[in-house]
């Protein structure tokens, strides 16, 4: 049985801590929450509230602060175009002065610091599939670079206070994930198509629907994240982790068809700056060092998915 552990998590009401947070209290680990609200739903940690090992605040990291912890946890930063776009100097603070302060937390506690980076610092890629030795093709001054350039920093900064103070540092590079607790206005491809074939709306779909992507369910994220919790020591290098069976974004409007049983109607639309045409993860490292490979196929998660949306759309309406 692992040692209970006090587990902090910035960013936790988003959708990924949310399913994360019930996983480590399942494993009766001491879990606390620090969110904003700035994309975090109060409501995703109703049922846990009351939880004797849960506790939530409302903190925003880029103010420091002080607290008692034996891993970090940080998912704290907007995720999806909308929301990174909207306020994209908060969204590097976040990234970069944000994460900086957390490492500072970290070294004081000497905990282990787990930082939730992203595919996207691979930006538009030239390699196929995307290995953790690949640098990147990103454009530092477009309207993705708050976020893609931002989480590049966060992990610059990590990697020197691995390097400089020895802290033990884990960087998860996170591929398209979806599953319960997404925001029906979350903006990612998975999200937008169901809501908007549940709603009888056409699906939208940006350029021509041959880019690719790879989409990994979240429970199996979280089973990458809690293994890469109880490694012995840190692995020293970022981890992909995503599900590498690759789908364009035409055959995923088919499957959410097939899964909700209705028409569906496409509304084509002009493909946004630098967005990637290509996004597929090489999950060999994953694998090796955590012993972990995705299990959930798209059509089962797709379902489990709809079923959360429809739940959620029929509140809405009474």
């Amino acid at each position: 049985m692992n040692v209970q552990k006090t587990v902090l998590i910035p960013g936790g009401a988003g959708f990924i801590g949310a399913n994360l947070i019930r996983k480590l209290l399942e494993e009766n680990h001491k879990v606390i929450v620090w969110d904003n609200f700035y994309t975090g739903q109060e409501s995703n940690l109703t049922e846990i509230i009351s939880n004797g090992n849960f506790k939530l605040e409302n903190h925003d990291i880029r103010e420091y602060k002080e607290i008692e912890c034996d891993v970090i946890i940080n998912l704290a930063c907007p995720a999806s175009p909308p929301h990174y776009q909207k306020d994209p100097i908060y969204t590097w603070e976040t990234s970069a002065l944000g994460v900086l302060n957390l490492l500072k937390l970290a070294k004081k506690n000497n905990a282990i610091f787990i930082h939730a980076s992203t595919s996207e610092v691979y930006g538009d890629p030239l390699e196929h599939p995307q290995k953790e030795t690949y640098w990147g093709n990103v454009n530092p001054i477009g309207i993705r670079s708050c976020y893609d350039e931002g989480k590049r920093a966060a992990e610059t900064l990590a990697t020197d206070y691995m390097r400089t103070y020895g802290t033990d540092v884990r960087l998860i590079r996170i591929f398209n994930t979806y599953g319960p607790f997404m925001l029906p206005d979350d903006g990612r491809v998975v999200s937008n198509f169901i809501v908007q074939a549940l709603q009888n709306k056409p699906l939208t779909i940006y350029g021509d629907g041959a880019q690719t992507r790879s989409f990994c369910f979240v429970s199996d994220l979280v089973e990458g994240f809690y293994a890469m919790m109880n490694l012995k020591t840190s692995p020293g290098v970022p981890i992909n982790l995503g599900n590498p069976d690759e789908f364009t974004i035409s055959e995923l409007t088919t499957l959410v068809g097939e899964t909700i049983q209705k028409e569906i109607k496409l509304d084509y639309k002009e493909l946004p700056a630098d967005d990637p045409t290509r996004r597929c993860p090489d999950i060999s490292q994953a694998q090796s060092i955590l012993q972990w490979t995705p299990g959930v196929k798209l059509k089962d998660g797709l379902a489990l998915t709809v079923e959360y949306f429809s739940n959620v759309l029929a509140k809405r309406q009474v």
